[in-house]
């Protein structure tokens, strides 16, 4: 009896430094194509610009296994609804299959409520300017306590030059 307690004492203590040296807060960034990114730290899966229509407007394309790729409960957050940024069909599909959410410029508020659903996470939103956008946003992204800028297609750099 005294050995087995010793092995349950062993085991226990074995699985929590395990579980606790894979919780490094590290954030893994992968491009997927124009401003279209896949940002997870494990936990969540967050989608940014993605997916959007494959070559549109001449530019970029990417392969057509990442739609594949999508996790379970994905989070995709969008800078604003250009064809080489979004497709409305693809996200609705992918979202109906696989859970998650859509965030946009048309959701901004719904948006904002992430700060209290993922741990770790803060998202500062700011109006930019893009010549062909009514409704363009970049966000400020601080993650695990690091600071990632999403300017989609803004064309000036104020809004990051103003940020300390």
């Amino acid at each position: 009896m005294k050995h087995l307690l010793k092995f349950v004492c062993f085991l226990t203590l074995v699985s929590v430094s395990v579980v606790a040296s894979g919780q490094t807060n590290e954030i893994k960034i992968r491009f997927i194509g124009n401003c279209g990114l896949y940002m997870t730290d494990g936990n969540s899966n967050i989608y940014i610009d993605f997916p959007y229509k494959s070559g549109a407007y001449n530019l970029m394309e990417y392969d057509l296994s990442e739609l594949d790729s999508v996790k379970t409960n994905p989070i995709f957050i969008y800078t604003h609804k250009h064809a080489d940024h979004f497709s409305g069909k693809l996200v609705k599909k992918l979202v109906k299959n696989l859970g998650g959410e859509i965030y946009s410029p048309w959701n901004i508020k719904e948006l904002l409520k992430l700060n209290d659903r993922i741990t770790d996470f803060t998202i500062e939103v700011f109006k930019t300017k893009h010549r062909y956008s009514i409704n363009h946003y970049s966000y400020l992204i601080t993650w695990h306590n690091k600071k990632l800028f999403i300017s989609g297609d803004t064309e000036q750099a104020e809004t990051i030059a103003a940020f300390k």
